[in-house]
């Protein structure tokens, strides 16, 4: 019998009508298919929050809030104010937040284990005028990305969400949408942090003119160099840690608009991190639905979220625990000496 059978069959066997626990059973039989057991188990679970300014953002062109605010709250994320802290405080996640490339000088003594400095630069260069990072920038920040999966997997943790925070970093998330799925821009630009009206045309109106400038649609095939053009070192770091999660066979959980266009470039550089991925949440955010519709993706949650920061990663893991919990625990037919049904 294989994995996939031995856990159909452990599913299909527990007190209840087949499929009645919906979602769950699914979540649990891509559990088992994941780490390649009949008994999963959801181990450390951990979010990683990755910060990052981008260049663009110093213009105000794809922003309304200025460059400055991506410090300020990776300050707010250290000192355990804002939703994400919240949210893994109260559900039992570990945190940690690292530095892929923010525009401010961290004081590193002052956070402990929470904060990691992996700084590949003081954030990307402006792609409306040259591409957003060279070569050796992307590759280091991916590796880096790679090397925090490494150490919490090190420490028993197999179960990871991915959360990100840098101004301006929804304009870059559109233009990879745009450039791998091949929709129209307008499909994938949306109001990011809060944009209004004119604001929103302001910022479609830039990305168009960077589409054009750096010939992304003709980069669907070529991840790094699109990485290069108009990427973000914590998308970047973020891609590595796909990678590196999914070469684990650890179970991804996978967050709102950002975090999948992440995934979207790593997909496009090893398709099988899609084999350990669970989606958490469908974004509020304007763009994202396509996206899950792109790569074939069923979601756990539809609450609306826009934050970002790995909060839908963070909600859907207590359901991830459950799936898995009613897989190992609830018991079956015949151990409870209960009759089956004959429909």
């Amino acid at each position: 019998m294989t994995i996939r059978e031995q856990l159909l069959h452990t599913i299909n066997g527990k007190t209840k009508p087949i499929g009645s626990l919906g979602r769950l059973e699914t979540v649990a039989l891509k559990v088992g298919l994941i780490q390649q057991t009949a008994s999963p188990v959801i181990a450390k679970p951990h979010i990683v929050v990755f910060a990052g300014d981008h260049g663009i953002a110093r213009t105000g062109a794809v922003n309304p809030f200025p460059q400055e605010v991506t410090a300020q709250m990776v300050l707010n994320f250290l000192e355990g104010g804002a939703a994400i802290n919240v949210f893994t405080r109260q559900h039992d996640i570990g945190l940690t937040v690292v530095d892929a490339g923010v525009n401010h000088g961290f004081v590193l003594d002052l956070y402990g284990p929470l904060f990691v400095n992996m700084k590949v630069a003081y954030g990307t260069k402006n792609y409306l005028e040259t591409e957003a990072m060279t070569h050796d920038e992307a590759e280091r920040a991916i590796e880096r990305g790679r090397a925090v999966i490494a150490g919490l997997a090190a420490d028993g943790c197999n179960t990871i969400g991915f959360g990100e925070m840098g101004i301006g970093n929804t304009a870059s998330a559109s233009l990879i949408m745009c450039a791998v799925t091949g929709l129209p821009l307008e499909q994938c630009v949306g109001r990011g942090t809060g944009a209004n009206d004119e604001q929103l045309q302001r910022k479609l109106s830039t990305l168009k003119i960077v589409h054009e400038k750096h010939g992304l649609a003709s980069l669907a095939e070529k991840p790094m160099e699109l990485l290069c053009r108009i990427g973000g070192f914590e998308i970047s770091m973020m891609m590595g840690a796909y990678l590196e999660a999914a070469r684990r066979r650890m179970v991804i959980v996978v967050d709102g608009f950002i975090a999948t266009a992440a995934l979207l470039v790593s997909r496009q550089m090893d398709a099988s991190v899609m084999e350990s991925c669970v989606f958490a949440h469908r974004s509020g955010e304007a763009g994202h639905d396509a996206m899950l519709s792109f790569l074939g993706a069923d979601v756990l949650l539809d609450l609306g979220l826009r934050l970002g920061e790995g909060t839908g990663s963070a909600l859907a893991i207590p359901l991830i625990r459950s799936s898995v919990n009613f897989l190992n625990e609830m018991a079956s037919f015949e151990t409870a000496n209960i009759s089956r049904g004959t429909a």
